[in-house]
């Protein structure tokens, strides 16, 4: 199975997903999806309850369900029970919720905006900006972080012909974080004050462009030294990382500041929703 992950959004709450070239099919995390529908504290409890019901009453489409590795709130890859488009409809009948009919026709839509993005390419790309923007990110920002998208790509790319897997992806990146800003992922995102919130959203332009520059000299000094081994590529990420953060401590002289910010996507476009707010009041 090939498999590509992706963060997909209905009304602005995140679904997991993983597209399997294969098959042409996206697979949505379970949990995720009960979350949106029914509004539960623990969502993971109510899905292991459901489960176990349906089961009982002899579901075969929670028998036909399995797991997927998944990036977890944590930042670790953790399987995840996962269901294909047919299989998520029918679950979706067993959860009361006056979101299924919406969500029914987001899958559906989801899962034809796929196969066109097949056939053009720059479909993705334009639906990434669109999402982007329509969360009030400006469009700086956003040209930045598609580019980081496509470094990291290009990273992980090298990564896995240098035979790195599993969970060492995610310690990987962790190396080159602290080899720049001084922090782990984890460490990072407390400082900022998420949770499930991915990192790279939450980032300044300055942020996004360091680590962007960490993870694309570590993908150059990989091509050049060809690591074999963990221990060969923790080398590699570390001189990478430390490439980002000679440029950091560049420009924090400059400045006189530190970069590594605690501010976070919520705080920055809560306050330009309230500059548009106050701008139209002026107006007024």
């Amino acid at each position: 199975m090939t498999q590509k992950q992706a963060i997909q959004l209905f009304e602005e709450r995140k679904v997991r997903t993983v597209w399997d070239d294969e098959t042409e099919k996206w697979y949505f995390a379970i949990v995720d999806v009960v979350a949106i529908l029914t509004e539960s504290a623990d969502a993971a409890a109510y899905w292991r309850k459901l489960k176990q019901r349906l089961k009982a009453e002899g579901n075969e489409t929670v028998t036909n369900c399995h797991g997927l590795k998944m990036l977890a709130a944590d930042g670790k890859m953790r399987l995840t029970d996962v269901a294909d488009t047919t299989q998520l409809f029918r679950l979706i009948q067993s959860i009361p919720s006056p979101k299924a009919e919406p969500f029914k026709q987001w899958m559906a839509q989801v899962a034809s905006d796929r196969l066109d993005q097949m056939q053009d390419p720059e479909m993705s790309i334009e639906q990434a900006m669109a999402d982007y923007k329509r969360l009030g990110y400006s469009e700086n920002w956003i040209n930045q972080r598609l580019k980081s998208m496509e470094v990291r790509k290009e990273l992980t790319d090298e990564w896995q012909r240098r035979g790195v897997e599993g969970q060492q992806f995610a310690t990987l990146t962790d190396i080159i974080t602290q080899a720049w800003a001084d922090r782990t992922t984890k460490s990072y995102k407390q400082f900022k004050g998420l949770k499930k919130e991915n990192l790279r959203d939450n980032m300044t332009n300055i942020e996004l462009a360091l680590n962007t520059l960490a993870e694309a000299s570590v993908t150059e000094i990989s091509k050049q030294r060809r690591p074999k081994g963990f221990q060969q590529n923790v080398k590699v990420a570390r001189s990478g990382g430390s490439v980002a953060k000679a440029a950091r401590t560049q420009l924090e002289k400059q400045l006189g500041h530190s970069v590594v910010s605690p501010i976070n996507a919520a705080q920055v476009l809560a306050a330009k929703k309230t500059e548009q707010i106050e701008g139209e009041k002026d107006k007024d």
